[in-house]
């Protein structure tokens, strides 16, 4: 059963993801470990709500909103989610070619600037040729293998000789008292970066593909709860690594611009603190993590987009079986990397708009989980208990607030200063 829960969170900590805990560590240093374990739980019950509607009815999300919230309802969600997954997409092969401008650079033959039109166009290949070549088998065991080179980033996070009695203070006292405009700001974009609406389409999706039936939830559930450990687990380990190598060279939680940071900055803050070879860990951490996420994320975008109005769908199909699928796939693909290779393109942007689109969505996306996942005629009796839905709407609500901050600072800039 392990697969679809892993590779779905593991995704989530991508180009953009890394940029987000990067600057976080490096302006607060360890303040804000903290929010790391509440979203932990968080995402936990999101994913298992997810996971537990593909189960039981053997359906995707977007499948399942258009059967009880009509098309109308579905074309207003799938029109943002392409939007955003788009965005999100051109900043993945982003986030590979900045890694393989790094390793270049490291390399004896130092050519970076080649780097990025040698790599970019490789990478595009190759998550295709795996998908529409390969079986669903094949690519998830390519996915998980990918998931392995996370490790890198707990090792760069050792490797840079932080504080751990600071770090287990960040973790276990929640530091309030350094609440100002930037900080809130930062608490939101985590939230936004560890949760997003792509993930919850994709899961639901990839549990169907897969074929989990109701019998072996319980393995599918662990699954779920092994992927948003272990991610929330390196992403904790990237805030570490920013807070002991970047924190002090930025002066602390000074007002920076986003685009003065991204997360080559720390691969190269990590060399005098622990050599070149943190640096190239990091480097492969950042180009296994964003060669994955550019292949999740147009998948995520073909699988919620045919299921939703009853196309073919599946990666053990071939070609002539799922053209549509695999259509959506290849220009999601061919997007991205495209403008990912233009001159003096800046991805810091984008992946700030992209989180502004997620922002609008997510809250619309929960609703539907929620309304559809206590439908007794959806769900029977795997609906979620009183208990588990207050808790769950709870989170709901403080998600939905803070995406609704999120928006409004992105549109006015000045509100909360």
């Amino acid at each position: 059963m392990i697969g679809p829960g892993i590779i779905t969170s593991a995704a989530d900590n991508d180009a953009g993801g890394i940029t987000t805990y990067s600057a976080a560590g490096a302006l607060f240093g360890y303040n804000l470990l903290w929010v790391i374990v509440v979203i932990t739980f968080v995402l936990i019950i999101v994913q298992e709500m997810a996971a537990r509607m593909g189960t039981v009815t053997q359906k995707g999300l977007g499948e399942l909103i258009r059967e009880q919230f009509g098309v109308k309802w579905t074309l207003f969600a799938l029109s943002v989610l392409l939007v955003a997954n788009l965005a999100t997409t051109i900043a993945e092969f982003a986030g590979i070619a900045a890694a393989t401008e790094l390793l270049a650079a490291a390399s004896p033959f130092n050519f970076p600037f080649a780097a990025r039109y040698l790599g970019v166009p490789l990478a595009a290949a190759g998550v295709w040729f795996l998908v529409v070549r390969g079986n669903f088998k094949t690519v998830e065991r390519v996915f998980l293998t990918l998931a392995v080179l996370y490790a890198t980033y707990i090792i760069s996070g050792i490797m840079a000789r932080p504080s751990w009695s600071s770090v287990i203070e960040g973790i276990t006292r929640p530091s309030f008292a350094a609440f100002d405009t930037q900080y809130l700001l930062f608490l939101i974009a985590l939230v936004g970066t560890t949760i997003t609406p792509w993930m919850q389409f994709f899961l639901q999706a990839t549990v169907v593909d897969k074929g989990v039936d109701v019998r072996h939830y319980k393995y599918q559930k662990a699954d779920v709860i092994v992927g948003s450990i272990l991610t929330d687990l390196v992403s904790a380990f990237i805030i570490i690594a920013a807070a002991a190598t970047l924190h002090h060279a930025v002066g602390g939680p000074t007002v920076v611009r986003p685009e003065e940071l991204d997360a080559s900055d720390l691969a190269i803050a990590l060399k005098p603190f622990a050599g070149g070879y943190a640096t190239v860990l990091f480097a492969f951490g950042l180009l296994g993590a964003s060669l994955l996420a550019a292949a999740v994320l147009p998948l995520s975008t073909a699988y919620t987009f045919t299921e939703a109005f009853g196309f073919e769908i599946g990666i053990s199909r071939k070609w002539k079986e799922a053209p549509a699928f695999y259509g959506i796939y290849t220009s999601a693909i061919v997007i991205g990397a495209l403008v990912a290779l233009i001159p003096h393109f800046n991805p810091v942007l984008v992946m700030i708009w992209s989180q502004f689109v997620n922002g609008l969505l997510l809250p619309v996306v929960l609703i539907f989980m929620l309304k559809l996942i206590n439908n007794k005629a959806v769900m029977g009796q795997y609906t979620n208990s009183k208990i588990y839905n207050i808790i769950v709407w709870i989170t709901a609500a403080a998600l939905i607030v803070f995406s609704i901050i999120m928006v409004l600072t992105s549109i006015f800039p000045t509100l909360f200063q």
